[in-house]
């Protein structure tokens, strides 16, 4: 979905937002941000560069000896230590609830969940965390950590609207999901920021919205089921991002287990984890760099190309409400119906669907060869048929294919930009991150950004000092 999250710190050129403490934090409502009539303390955070490089595990690789390096422990704790504390100077009081929410990658199933089929998603350990307490003034005070923004707007008994701000768009449209549901929402104060490299395809966007949904839950006990609490999510995200996504991201932040991946079924809901072996194959994703934003792309005509084409089966099978319901066998009896363009976007996700089933397969089969040929007929299909990659992802497939160790590559999310998923025997990551960063530097002048995930488990939260057992 729309990558309007994670930090610039996520960039191949790091660096984090420090502020002087003269200097005041912007406000994107036109409002000063404070008690009362007062105005906030001026947000003050120290570099922590080096530590924020270790965390996100990325690789700017500007020469072939600048390879993968494992996540440093102690990181983790110091960005959260960092946004626990940057809430604290910011709002004047200390947040009573941390919550992390991780991005996610996807094996298998691109384009298929908002058709009503089936997806093989994981959490990484690329993830937005959040600071957060009730502020009893009725109203909702938001700060990206990342965007050095603010954002404030006062509760009323209607659900809230969309405001002029994007990034703040898809906090607001979650509160909003709330209120329609009758669920009542107290004045509450949010920091925000975290290590899903914007524009890469991992789902900031829904990080976000899992995020203070799970947190807004958590503070309000109100005991909204966790798959409730995707759909919430998503809703929000159609509201009030325009994108007429699937439920697989939300659902993925929220209800992922720490190494597995999860087969759901977008038309039951579903869903079945399998264990996945990180002594076997590790998660490599080359970032193209090319940045997408779907609500103003082709992600929403993609769906309605797909809806056309169930619109003309369904003349023929009533039944067919979307294209799960439909098999190869009728698409192909009925393809003198059908422009080329709208088969061959029916025909991607009917054979995707395939695929995601053959993978899980060879998944409990421990067949990663077979598992990486589906990979590789995906991101073909991606390609040929529902078109959505671009020349970057395309070249990045072709070069990862070749190389020793490499069990299967693809473009992966949205499309039109973003990264490639790689599955690589872990003796050989350091040869395929040299050999794939040479080839695209020499191919697009520009470095690759690279990153090893680690599978995590979904949306929780951080003990802090007044909760240390949370």
């Amino acid at each position: 979905m729309s990558e309007w999250f994670g930090g610039p710190h996520a960039q191949a050129a790091w660096h984090l937002w420090s502020w002087k403490a003269s200097a005041s934090l912007s406000s994107t409502s036109g409002e000063k941000l404070g008690r009362e009539n007062d105005e906030f303390p001026p947000l003050f955070v120290p570099d922590y560069t080096p530590a924020f490089r270790n965390l996100a595990g990325s690789i700017a690789a500007t020469d072939p000896t600048h390879l993968a390096a494992p996540l440093i422990p102690f990181s983790m704790p110091l960005l959260i230590e960092t946004i626990a504390t940057a809430f604290t100077d910011a709002f004047g009081h200390d947040a009573t609830l941390l919550v992390r929410a991780p991005g996610r990658v996807n094996l298998i199933g691109e384009h298929t969940d908002y058709n009503g089929g089936f997806v093989l998603p994981a959490a990484i350990n690329k993830e937005i965390y959040f600071a957060v307490a009730l502020n009893g003034l009725n109203r909702v005070r938001l700060i990206s950590y990342d965007k050095q923004e603010r954002y404030e707007v006062a509760l009323t008994a209607k659900p809230l609207q969309r405001g002029p701000i994007q990034w703040a768009n898809y906090l607001l449209g979650v509160v909003a999901q709330f209120q329609q549901q009758g669920l009542a929402v107290a004045g509450f104060d949010c920091l925000f920021g975290g290590t899903i490299p914007m524009g890469a395809g991992l789902s900031s966007s829904a990080a976000v919205e899992c995020g203070l949904a799970y947190a807004l839950n958590q503070l309000s006990g109100h005991n909204v089921p966790t798959l409730a609490l995707a759909q919430l999510a998503q809703k929000a995200e159609h509201e009030f991002a325009g994108v007429l996504c699937g439920l697989m991201d939300q659902f993925a932040s929220l209800m992922s287990q720490a190494n597995h991946v999860v087969r759901l079924d977008c038309r039951s809901l579903e869903y079945t984890y399998f264990p996945f072996d990180t002594t076997a194959a590790q998660v490599v994703l080359c970032n193209s760099g090319v940045k997408h934003n779907l609500a103003d792309s082709e992600y929403n005509v993609r769906r309605q190309q797909c809806e056309k084409g169930v619109a003309v089966l369904r003349k023929h099978h009533p039944y067919v409400l979307t294209l799960r319901d439909v098999t190869l066998k009728q698409l192909e009896h009925h393809r003198a119906e059908l422009d080329d363009l709208t088969y061959r976007r029916c025909r991607y996700v009917l054979e995707e669907n395939e695929r995601v089933l053959a993978a899980c397969q060879h998944l409990l089969d421990g067949n990663l060869t077979a598992f990486g040929q589906q990979m590789y007929a995906s991101h073909a299909g991606l390609r040929d048929d529902y078109e959505v990659s671009c020349p970057e992802l395309d070249a990045l497939t072709v070069a990862a294919k070749g190389l020793p160790g490499v069990y299967g590559a693809r473009m992966m999310g949205g499309g039109f930009g973003g990264c490639t998923i790689n599955l690589v025997a872990p003796a050989q990551v350091d040869d395929f991150v040299r050999v794939v960063s040479e080839q695209f530097k020499a191919q697009f002048g520009r470095p690759l950004e690279v990153y090893q995930a680690r599978i995590v488990s979904g949306v929780g939260t951080v003990p802090t000092a007044a909760s240390p057992s949370a």
